[in-house]
């Protein structure tokens, strides 16, 4: 046993220079298992160092839910403070109160579509959360905070003045005292934010919560018993704790978060992992097929099946181990480096976060990288100890391992799984209960099945693709793509780290292009017309609407509204003149058929009775009604409404589309003037929230990418470590060839393009895949036909092009080692190479 393992390692050693990029692959998975690990970690950390930020430095405090059995969203009842206030050792109390309110900008319209959220300062200096970015806190209600951002927008500094609308709808100067910095306020952060007195919030904000009670407590007294108290003087109607425990109950909140964010982030690590697993099984089985006569000579003196079988897998695990010390080495030096570039550059106040994984995180992704790589050597050991030593002896050094087990019974199982998989994923995408579930399994199984087809699949296509090769490039072509066809497995197995990760990306790339097309489609042409306009009681004001219809940049649609029995019920009835909406928004041709004493409805009933008037329904429900006014139930025609409700109705809503010659820009202009003396009146801009909706998926697609690239990188190592071994194999053919002629030049172009074919064969199969799985799983969801998706799928030419592009240039990175070696190589000395 002993000179087992000797001899193991000794012969690790030798072979080392031809498993160093397959050592750099696995090295590179564990690296990026390491760094998702830490960047998980990390925003948790983030999330929950910020809920305790906020909790402050009361001794106590109370929050909703957590056991209250009231939901958050609802507040503490109004009379907490009260009650928690007349417990004994209880010497403070401060409400902390939140809002909506409005600030105007310059043009004297709101600085946003959105409510800002506003939040009441607490007189005592111990009882505020906030933080400020310069000047003072406000003290009167003449006076305000601004988050630092909505300042830097509307162009003020403390000691200006700025407009807030009151809920009354009038508009008030306030003195902007100071900035809030809001980077490390879950509640406040990525929203207009306005901070006023606890007095004056009344004054500025509609929609108040209190969202938690802080509490300071007599010196001496027990926080624990005084806490109990507080919950029984509260009737069970809040769960109230110390400030260790509130900051304990913040931080548990994100628990289920940290899974999530993991659990995504993982997904992108096994797909990294599964391909480096390939690229060691494909390197293996080519090192072992060369050393085929070497270890048919230690059968012959003596060694068993089971003894090679060892040998093969004590190396592998060799190898594991080294590589996994240098992954955790180069994942651990990143993290620190990304904690330090966070700590310097990213303003994050009191949060400290770090990118460096615990330490069990770093044994367990070590343990991952050497295992898994003990197990992708477990297939060639196998069959390189199944070898006859007679027959290894009688073959070159260039024999291929043969398939461990029975292939017929392989290729039944891979067929089986084919048909199973097309099945899933016709039943998911054109008819299934559920269907992108089915569309997944279907995808899985029939991916798998195509990798088992990869050596029949793959070499044809390479020799599609070495047609330009073989006419650009003459012999060099020719050579590279019959090289390459003349040993399919070897060909197949490379090209197939490159098919997995090109196929994950360019169906990541197609959904998530279909989906944004889709959606932008749904958010603008989908909708009525462009602009929207509510108010919080569903009443825009005449003179509004009159001074929106004297804009001739605008085409203006009033929704006007009454509130009417409707087969028993209270309920709302709306009227519109549908000639300038837009005809291909859903309902709105049916809305243009309809006649007087008909109606468009929601209960899709044949008829309806409206202030008992009866009334035909179209068939089938109407999503126009809710479209136009959320919560109606009825639609008629103006002159139906006018003899329904005489006198008795209000404009709840205006729908505006730019007119005829006018662009969006101009409409929205015209738009903000004629609203200038009605701050309170609320614009929704179908237009950016398209912008709002492609940015988010923009931002979700560059991490889809940037994640596979990992993969697309140990892929790229897989290859040049095929090719590397392939220039061992292949000495004294090169030998030859610079005999007869060939250039060193000519030589490493036949290396390069051979590497260029490799990766492309892989990435043109992956994205062919990779549109098929895409297309069918948002068929499954949104329906359509699939040549519809594909082209309506937002960017997604232009990214699998450069999909396409970036294999390339990945090809050629891969091919410089080997071609670096065959330019040093003595032609001599190739000649004198056996096999």
């Amino acid at each position: 046993m002993k000179r087992l393992s000797s001899f193991a390692v000794k012969d690790f050693r030798a072979q080392l220079r031809q498993l160093m990029l397959t050592g750099v692959a696995i090295a590179v998975g564990v690296g990026f298992l390491v760094l998702s690990v830490g960047g998980s970690g990390a925003l948790v950390q983030f999330y929950s160092q910020t809920a305790a930020v906020e909790v402050g430095n009361a001794d106590l405090q109370a929050v909703p839910g957590s056991g209250s059995g009231l939901p958050k969203e609802s507040g503490l009842p109004k009379e907490a403070a009260e009650r928690a206030g007349k417990v004994a050792s209880v010497t403070r109390v401060s409400e902390r109160v939140l809002g909506h309110g409005k600030v105007l900008g310059p043009s004297g319209r709101r600085l946003s579509d959105d409510r800002a959220v506003v939040t009441s300062i607490a007189a005592d200096s111990k009882m505020r959360w906030q933080r400020l970015d310069g000047g003072r806190w406000p003290q009167g209600p003449g006076e305000a905070v601004l988050d630092h951002g909505t300042a830097e927008r509307l162009g003020v500094q403390p000691g200006d003045t700025v407009r807030l609308i009151k809920p009354d709808g009038k508009a008030a100067g306030v003195k902007l005292t100071g900035l809030l910095d809001t980077s490390s306020s879950s509640t406040l952060a990525s929203q207009a934010a306005i901070g006023v007195p606890y007095e004056a919030m009344k004054t500025y904000a509609t929609g108040l919560t209190t969202t938690r009670i802080d509490m300071d407590i007599r010196e001496g007294a027990d926080a624990s018993a005084v806490a109990r108290a507080v919950k029984t003087a509260l009737e069970g109607n809040a769960s109230v704790f110390t400030h260790a425990g509130a900051v304990d109950n913040a931080q548990e909140e994100n628990g289920s978060m940290y899974v999530v964010v993991l659990t995504a982030a993982l997904s992108f690590v096994m797909i990294a992992m599964a391909v480096a697993r390939m690229v060691v099984t494909n390197t293996f089985s080519v090192v072992l097929a060369q050393r085929a006569r070497q270890l048919a000579l230690l059968r012959c003196i003596g060694a068993d099946r089971g003894q090679v079988r060892r040998i093969i897998r004590r190396q592998g695990l060799m190898l594991g181990v080294l590589a996994s010390a240098t992954g955790l080495a180069a994942g651990g030096a990143a993290c620190a480096l990304g904690t330090a570039l966070l700590r310097t550059f990213v303003g994050l106040g009191p949060v400290k976060i770090s990118l460096l994984p615990n330490w069990i995180t770093f044994i367990l992704a070590g343990l991952f990288g050497a295992l898994l790589t003990l197990w992708a050597v477990r297939k060639p050991a196998r069959a390189a100890a199944a070898v006859p030593p007679v027959t290894a002896l009688a073959q070159s050094g260039s024999a291929t391992l043969p398939e461990p087990g029975r292939e017929a019974v392989r290729q039944i199982f891979s067929v089986l799984l084919l048909l199973f998989g097309v099945y899933m994923l016709t039943f998911g995408a054109f008819g299934g209960s559920l269907a992108l579930l089915d569309v997944t399994v279907g995808a899985i199984c029939s991916f798998f099945a195509v990798l088992r087809f990869a050596q029949h699949l793959l070499p044809p296509l390479v020799g599609v693709l070495g047609i330009p090769a073989r006419r650009w490039l003459g012999t060099t072509g020719k050579l590279a793509a019959q090289q390459l066809r003349s040993n399919a497995r070897r060909t197949s197995a490379a090209a197939s780290a490159m098919l997995v990760g090109v196929t994950v990306a360019v169906s990541a790339v197609t959904a998530i292009g279909a989906t944004k097309g889709a959606t932008e489609s749904m958010l603008s042409s989908g909708l009525p017309a462009v602009f929207t306009l509510n108010t919080t009681d569903n009443k825009v004001p005449a003179g509004a609407v009159e001074s929106l219809r004297r804009q001739p940049e605008l085409a203006v649609t009033p929704v006007r509204a009454a509130s009417l029995t409707v087969d028993g019920h209270k309920s709302l009835v709306i009227a519109a003149d549908p000639a300038q909406l837009k005809e291909d928004a859903e309902g709105v041709s049916a809305a243009r058929s309809l006649r007087d004493g008909q109606a468009l409805t929601t209960t899709g009933r044949g008829s309806v009775t409206v202030a008992g008037t009866r009334l035909a329904a179209e068939s089938g429900h109407s999503s126009l009604l809710f479209t136009l006014l959320p919560g109606a139930k009825v639609y008629v025609t103006e002159a139906t409404l006018d003899r329904l409700a005489p006198g008795a109705t209000t404009v709840a809503a205006v729908w505006l589309d730019p007119a005829s010659g006018s662009d969006h820009d101009t409409a929205r202009k015209a738009l903000d003037r004629a609203l200038s003396d009605y701050p309170h009146i609320r614009v929704s801009d179908a237009a950016a929230n398209v912008v709002s909706v492609r940015h988010m998926l923009d931002r979700m697609l560059l991490v889809v990418t940037t994640l596979l690239g990992f993969s697309m990188a140990i892929a790229a190592l897989g290859v040049a470590a095929t090719l590397m071994l392939a220039v061992e194999e292949r000495t004294r053919e090169f030998g030859m060839l610079r005999a007869i002629g060939m250039s060193g030049r000519q030589l490493r172009e036949m290396l390069t393009l051979e590497s260029v074919l490799l990766a492309l064969t892989g990435a043109v199969a992956g994205t062919v895949l990779g549109l098929v799985y895409g297309v069918l799983a948002v068929r499954s969801i949104l329906g359509g036909s699939p040549i519809a998706i594909l082209t309506s799928s937002d960017g997604t030419a232009l990214t699998v092009l450069g999909i396409l592009a970036a294999t390339v240039f990945t090809g050629i990175a891969a091919s410089v080692l080997p071609a670096r070696r065959v330019r040093r190589m003595a032609v001599v000395d190739a000649l004198h190479t056996s096999g």
